[in-house]
Order: structure tokens, then C-alpha cells, then sequence
């Protein structure tokens, strides 16, 4: 062996850069988006599915009110709270144009037709075009507004608003609405 001269060795490859960790700038943006969901979800929870906010969430809460109530005040002045309050939570769920108007056997015949959990509200729901306006002297049968109770209720619950219905893109328009201007005139 010679002691002298020198080795030649091969050309190395520098190592192949790590795609972890990230760089700063991927960090904040991986943030960003993770904000962007949080906040759609939250948003859309708020709106669609949390039954303690918004009209449902009072509607609960005046139906466990008149039922309490059926039970220590006048029958006729439950009934005539509650036929109110149906009225009131039609007009939340179609508007006031398609609701408010209706009366006797057509507001029932409505009723029956947007109930989706199948409660025949044109033969159960007389007393609520009758009793609000009987005499004090005739009775109001308590287990009739119980079951009206009950199946408002039930309608409550089982109301789906039109918005999940739609496709996608209504949904992000009405969860981002735009600023009001020549884009936004369409949606009012």
C-alpha cells in the first residue's frame, strides 16, 4: 500500500429535503383552514341543528309553558294560546304570506298537509277553532289540548328547514351572504 496518495471518493447527493416539519407559511395556512372549517361548522350547527336556538327553540319552549299551564289556568285560554302559537310558528316555518291568512278548515287543512309526522290536525284540531270563543259555562276537554300539544310538538321537531334541501352553493350563499349590491339583489 502506498501511503501518499489520496482516495478519490464518489459524488454524494445532497439529502432529499424533508417535507416535515412544515415551513411556517404551510402552518399558518394549515391554521387558516382549520379556522375557516371551525367557523362554517359552528355557523351551520347554529342555523340547522341546534334546536335551542332560533324559532324552534322558542316553540319548544311555549309548548312546555302551555302545558304546565293546561293543567292550573282556564282550558279556553290555553286553547286560544296555543292556536296562537301554531299560527305563529307557521309563519316561521312558510312566511306570512302563505300562513296568516288561512282560517277554520283551510288553516287546519294547512296544518294537516305541512305536518310531516302525519297528526290529522282536521279532526283533532276543531277545539282549536271552537274553543277560544265557547262560553266559560261549556268544557274544554284538557286531554284533547294535551294531544295538540303533544303533536305541535312533535311538528317542531320534525320540521326540516327548506335550506337543507338545497344544493351546496345556497347553502354557502346563505351561511357567507355577500354584501347587498347589484350581485347580491338577486337574493333578497
Amino acid at each position: 500500500m502506498e501511503t501518499g496518495t489520496t482516495v478519490l471518493r464518489d459524488i454524494h447527493d445532497l439529502d432529499a429535503i424533508p417535507w416535515f416539519p412544515l415551513a411556517p407559511g404551510w402552518w399558518f395556512a394549515a391554521g387558516l383552514v382549520a379556522l375557516l372549517l371551525l367557523f362554517i361548522g359552528i355557523r351551520y350547527w347554529m342555523i340547522y341543528r341546534a334546536g335551542w336556538l332560533g324559532w324552534r327553540g322558542d316553540a319548544r319552549r311555549q309548548l312546555r309553558a302551555l302545558k304546565k299551564a293546561l293543567a292550573s289556568e282556564d282550558a279556553h285560554k290555553v286553547a286560544g294560546r296555543l292556536s296562537e302559537l301554531l299560527r305563529r310558528i307557521a309563519m316561521a316555518q312558510s312566511g306570512r304570506r302563505e300562513a296568516a291568512g288561512l282560517t277554520g278548515d283551510s288553516w287546519l287543512h294547512w296544518l294537516v298537509e305541512h305536518d310531516n309526522t302525519g297528526f290529522d290536525w282536521e279532526r283533532h284540531g276543531q277545539i282549536l277553532l271552537t274553543a277560544p270563543y265557547m262560553p266559560p259555562a261549556m268544557a274544554v276537554g284538557r286531554n284533547e289540548l294535551d294531544v295538540l300539544i303533544r303533536a305541535a310538538t312533535r311538528w317542531v321537531d320534525a320540521f326540516q328547514p327548506a335550506a337543507q334541501k338545497t344544493d351546496f352553493l345556497q347553502r354557502l350563499r346563505q351561511l357567507f351572504p355577500g354584501p347587498r349590491g347589484i350581485r347580491g339583489a338577486d337574493r333578497v
